[in-house]
């Protein structure tokens, strides 16, 4: 600022510089300062002038500024003094506001204009919205907020432009969605608003948007401020959504899926005190309802309107909607825009319409909605556009509801109307409105009731029996009669409205009730003044204003023609034709045929199902009357100028089609009957399938039975295994598959062996007290030492042969426990080998219905075999417990002699242990004598020593030794 002081107060004494002079210095500044300080000051000067010297700003700081933002970005300050100077620039919005001050209206227009050009210099380099996408990540405010903006302001002066430039900037349009989840309230606003800017004709955004949680976040947004009661951040959001899903089907069906439209219903929610809705609530509340329009309107494809349709109806939306229709103290416009939503989320739905039909409103007698609301219709004191809405109303809950336009016709017919007169039915609504003296609801009116009779031909015959009480003493006179008299009369009655409207409604009302319809053909013909009539209407060369009612009435005698069936004879085909070429001329009937579709008014209709008028005088057509004028208008030409040749060959035409038609009734008949057959067959085939469903379930539980018994099967295996792990005799009883006789008398055949080892092991514990015996015997004499030593010795080893027999039992205990593990595998394969079995038998559940009876014969034969299986692997468990259980007893037995066995070795050591103890005492006495032997000069062999310890003697040599020591 102190720099600004300086430029602005350096010539005081002299003549003030310019506000041009003054921004070229600036601009000198920020671009040559060195210190951001100086540059802060500078682009704060800039920004102070940018409102007031815009044009100047932006042509010599523009460049100066951006140079800032791309080096200066450390410096928040800055930055946000550079995007506020460059806001001011580009927006007009500054303009607008302060354009009472401004001195010309030339110059001004011409400043309205800068906007847009700075906004080209600004986008002609893409790097600079880059460059603001950058700046947008920035968290902090006085950054993030006039980038905002300024962005804003960029989409508002060129979109298209800007667009595509962020469309293919990487990760663009994701920046920009991170402001809707802002917690600071200024920057999600501003940046709803930017959205809006930037989806607007945009499929692309626009789906790319959606897909990056827009409606998730929007919706919050909404409720978080409070539905309709919210403020105007509610209707930007509301905005928003009606730019992401109006024409666009891709967001339609995600915001469908989505089940958002779910969260549309508490928008709806209205109270019963309803008096003093705010101007903000009331245009929440129109988006709202607008934006239920997007979702269900005509114009999207009819898959896509009847999901919508269906989902508003499942989820309670449709009936928050016929709460408001009925509720009182509703604004008009609010109520008139409910009845247009109500009309577009029933049209063509028939679940919806039946429940429109249901509808009551609160009066006492309670009536239906649809009685109601004709009331308003025919009533000339209601808003002309409230009107309009409940025809629409009217039209979509009849459009392909044939079962409503039954219900419509019905009130007409005598047999149904209340002779009381307590209740107003709307069969007599309507024809109260058709033959009122207002021109408006006379043409609604023919209009709805043109509807009711849309592409049915039976109630166009029904209708011919409604007779109307004109007068007292006058006999009643049909519907049909009454319309050709009241249009006869044409300007004599005097009408409120327009002039021609009443005629023209009740003609498009003919049309449709003659179209496809020869027996109301007959009776239109059955009055002679009607076709004097019309021949008059078309010859006469009237004004502009009767130009319709020529068309329509050409129209209609050429639909007479056409649809005649030839039983009149004064008013056959050929004879009307003639009519026609000596009264009015082929050509001239043709002219004012082409009245109806070159007419303003009729391509208006044509656009759209709506009727929405500017005024009453231009509400001339229906949307489906122009449908139906395109679908005959070529074909009553042709017919016109056909010869009389012609017509007959097209009634045997006819004729071989009625045949043709009579043959494909039969069919129809035919492929009814087939029809009602096959619905017996799936009823059989459904019972099959719960039949077969039993038997599944039957039989899955017999395999999980069977599959129990196999676990306890493998439980028992299991056990066995551990009781017999040690012993090495009975490992063959392991095996799954059951033991054959053979290897019974195996296992019987190696317990006798085992007896036989026992009986041995025995024996030789009987030697062996013996030896023991005679050892104990050999103490007491001294001579014996040798015969004892020898007997101790062969004791030793004996021990060392049963130490050996020992370790062959071992062996054998692991080759039987090898032949254990190789019987498990066994056991597994067969195990592998049930449950291959097993599984054909559950995948036959999946046959068609065509085989069940071979299914269940299949079913009781496997069940049956299943459990014979079972049966004889009971048996066979049984048989193995018998045979575990002896095997267990003899092992026990064998484990009783094996631990007596083992004591009695145990003792025989410890025996033959204090033996050798004696023997050492016997051998060192003997060494004693030897000693004394040789002091007292006795001789002494020396081989004696070594002859003592030979233990392969003879029983020779013995015995001398024993001499030699007894000398």
């Amino acid at each position: 600022m102190n720099f600004l002081r300086g430029v602005m107060g350096a010539q005081s004494a002299g003549p003030q510089p310019s506000g041009a002079e003054t921004i070229q210095k600036l601009c000198d500044r920020v671009a040559s300062s060195t210190l951001l300080d100086d540059r802060r000051d500078a682009v704060r000067a800039l920004k102070s002038l940018s409102k007031k010297y815009r044009l100047e700003v932006g042509s010599q700081a523009m460049d100066h500024l951006i140079q800032v933002l791309q080096t200066d970005r450390s410096d928040s300050e800055i930055i946000g003094y550079a995007l506020d100077a460059l806001y001011n620039v580009i927006s007009n919005d500054l303009e607008e506001e302060e354009q009472d001050d401004s001195e010309e209206e030339n110059s001004q227009k011409q400043v309205d204009d800068l906007g847009s050009q700075f906004t080209e210099v600004f986008i002609k380099q893409s790097e600079n919205i880059t460059l603001l996408l950058t700046l947008l990540e920035e968290f902090d405010f006085h950054v993030r907020w006039p980038g905002v903006k300024l962005l804003t302001s960029l989409l508002k002066q060129q979109g298209p432009q800007l667009q595509q430039i962020i469309l293919v900037s990487p990760m663009g349009v994701s920046r920009l969605m991170d402001l809707l989840a802002d917690s600071r309230e200024v920057i999600r606003n501003d940046g709803v608003l930017l959205l809006q800017q930037l989806t607007k004709s945009n499929a692309a955004i626009q789906k790319i948007v959606a897909f990056e949680n827009a409606f998730e976040r929007l919706l919050d947004i909404i409720t978080e401020e409070g539905n309709s009661d919210g403020g105007i951040v509610v209707e930007d959001c509301l905005l928003l959504l009606q730019n992401l899903l109006k024409n666009n089907n891709s967001n339609q069906n995600f915001f469908k899926e989505g089940s958002y439209i779910q969260r549309m219903k508490p928008w709806f929610e209205v109270g019963d005190d309803n008096c003093g809705w705010s101007a903000q609530k009331v245009t929440n509340l129109h988006l709202m309802l607008q934006l239920v329009r997007v979702l269900v309107s005509p114009t999207n494809p009819p898959g896509a309107t009847s999901s919508c349709q269906k989902a508003m109806s499942n989820c309670g939306l449709l009936q928050q909607l016929c709460t408001i229709l009925m509720a009182t103290g509703v604004p008009a416009d609010i109520l008139t825009e409910t009845i247009n939503t109500v009309s577009e989320v029933i049209r063509g739905c028939q679940m919806n319409q039946d429940y429109f039909a249901s509808v009551y409103a609160p009066s006492n007698p309670p009536r239906p909605a649809i009685v109601v609301l004709l009331m308003s219709m025919v009533n000339e004191r209601q808003p002309f556009v409230l009107r309009c809405a409940v025809l629409y109303c009217f039209q979509c809950f009849l459009y392909k509801n044939q079962k409503g336009q039954g219900e419509i016709v019905s009130t007409l017919l005598p047999s149904t109307i209340d002779a009381t007169g307590n209740s107003v039915s709307a069969g007599q609504l309507l024809c109260g409105g058709l033959f009122s003296t207002d021109s408006l609801s006379n043409w609604c009116a023919a209009v709805a009731l043109a509807h009711a009779l849309q592409e049915n031909a039976t109630l166009k015959e029904q209708l011919l029996r409604v007779q109307l009480a004109t007068s007292i003493g006058n006999p009643p006179v049909s519907l049909l009669q009454q319309c050709t008299n009241i249009l006869s009369q044409g300007d004599k009655i005097d009408r409120r409205g327009s002039k021609v409207q009443t005629r023209v409604g009740l003609l498009m009302l003919l049309c449709t009730w003659l179209s496809s319809c020869p027996i109301a053909v007959t009776h239109f013909l059955h009055n002679p003044a009607n076709i004097p009539f019309l021949t008059g209407q078309i010859a006469e060369n009237l004004g502009e204003e009767e130009h319709l009612v020529q068309g329509l009435s050409a129209l209609l005698l050429g639909i007479s023609i056409y649809y005649n069936d030839n039983s009149l004879e004064n008013y056959s085909k050929e004879k009307l034709k003639q009519l026609i070429e000596k009264r009015i001329g082929k050509e001239n009937f043709t002219e004012k045929l082409g009245f109806i579709s070159k007419h303003e008014l009729y391509s208006r209709a044509g656009q759209k199902p709506q009727p929405s008028f500017s005024s009453p005088d231009h509400m001339m057509f229906d949307h489906e009357f122009t449908k139906l004028v395109k679908e005959l208008e070529g074909v009553i030409t042709k017919a016109i100028y056909k010869s009389s040749e012609e017509d007959k060959k097209e009634e045997e035409v006819k004729k071989t089609l009625e045949q043709h038609d009579n043959i494909v009734t039969h069919y129809k008949q035919v492929i009814r009957e087939q029809d009602q057959q096959l619905e017996e067959l799936k009823q059989q085939v459904n019972s099959l399938k719960s039949q077969n469903e039993q038997l599944q379930a039957t039989l899955t539980q017999q395999v999980s039975q069977i599959q129990q018994h196999k676990d306890q099967y493998n439980l028992l295996k299991v056990q066995l295994g551990k009781d017999t792990q040690h012993n090495s005799s009975h490992s063959d009883t392991l095996q799954m598959n059951g033991i054959q006789p053979e290897e019974i008398s195996k296992l019987r055949e190696e317990v006798k062996e085992w007896k036989n080892k026992h009986d041995l092991l025995q024996g030789q514990l009987r030697e062996k007290d013996s030896v023991i015996e005679k050892l104990k015997s050999s103490q007491l004499e001294p001579g014996t030492e040798q015969s004892s030593q020898a007997n101790k010795y062969g004791g030793l080893e004996h021990d060392n042969n049963l130490q050996k027999e020992l370790e062959t039992l071992r062996t054998q205990v692991q080759s039987q426990s090898t032949e254990i593990s190789k019987l498990h595998t066994e056991k597994q394969k067969l195990l592998q080998q049930m449950n291959m079995t097993t599984v054909p038998i559950l995948g036959d559940g999946a046959m068609p219905a065509a085989k069940n009876t071979d299914l269940e014969e299949r079913l009781s034969r496997e069940i049956k075999e299943l459990k014979n299986e079972v049966k004889a692997l009971s048996e066979e468990k049984a048989t193995l417990k018998q045979q575990l259980d002896s095997s267990n007893s003899t092992v026990a037995i064998l484990h009783d002699e094996k631990s007596k066995l083992q004591q009695e070795v145990a003792e025989s050591k410890k025996e033959q242990d204090d033996l050798l103890v004696l023997l050492a005492d016997q051998d060192q006495k003997i060494v004693k004598l030897k000693s004394t032997l040789k002091e007292l000069g006795e001789p002494v062999e020396d081989e004696d020593d070594t002859e003592s310890g030979d233990q392969g003697d003879e029983d020779e040599d013995e015995d001398g030794e024993e001499e030699e020591q007894d000398e």
